[in-house]
């Protein structure tokens, strides 16, 4: 499971879709209706957050908002209710190795991708985040292959 800190924008369209089906997945595991991934290191931050379910709805409805830019058609119906709720904090450091990462992924599965994104050298976070100075994340596991 990958919750990307990074704005949906740069994903390739597997990226994006891998991304939406994940984070329904976290959305059940939040709401109960899974036994699997309870203790994922991805959840960690979604945990901590005051209003978990509402959190995961609001970075849901900007995957969602990506998706249709693109004209995917994704089922809107499968987000619940979206409210403004409060950021979440993510540090230089995550969004510099998660920027890492999603490179080494494009360069194998979209060259394409890449290139129009070559200019990037700190990328924007997915709309839910606040960037703050700091570290990679303790659940970061990049490095195995996430």
């Amino acid at each position: 499971m990958r919750l990307w800190s990074l704005h949906p924008k740069y994903l390739d369209p597997q990226g994006l879709v891998a991304l939406w089906r994940e984070t329904l997945l976290a959305k059940a595991v939040l709401c109960g209706k899974t036994r699997g991934y309870t203790h994922h290191p991805q959840l960690e931050r979604f945990k901590m957050h005051p209003q978990p379910r509402a959190a995961i709805n609001s970075y849901l409805a900007a995957i969602h908002a990506e998706a249709m830019h693109r004209g995917y058609a994704f089922d809107r119906s499968k987000i619940g209710p979206v409210r403004t709720v409060q950021p979440i904090s993510v540090n230089t450091g995550q969004l510099a190795c998660e920027w890492q990462h999603l490179q080494s992924k494009l360069t194998a599965r979209s060259p394409a991708v890449l290139a129009q994104w070559s200019g990037v050298l700190m990328p924007t976070c997915h709309p839910l985040f606040r960037s703050q100075p700091g570290p990679v994340a303790s659940w970061e596991r990049a490095s195995s292959g996430a």
